[in-house]
């Protein structure tokens, strides 16, 4: 658990609008895709404050197809 929450701490997290804009989604297309388990999901930083971290994002970005 310990080991768990030093890398949490140790890596990038992202607001959401750094998130938007790297990934080109909007806030209720972000949402919408995290209940359908299809984004990751945030990580509490404070009480009101939560950030996706960076390695998952981009984990997600390179998961995805990438033929247009």
């Amino acid at each position: 658990m310990a080991e768990t929450m030093r890398k949490l701490v140790a890596e990038k997290h992202l607001r959401r609008r750094a998130v938007e804009e790297i990934t080109g989604l909007s806030r209720s297309t972000i949402y919408d895709m995290m209940g359908k388990g299809q984004f990751p999901r945030p990580v509490k930083l404070t009480g009101k404050a939560v950030g996706w971290p960076e390695s998952a994002v981009f984990a997600w970005l390179n998961s995805r197809s990438t033929t247009a």
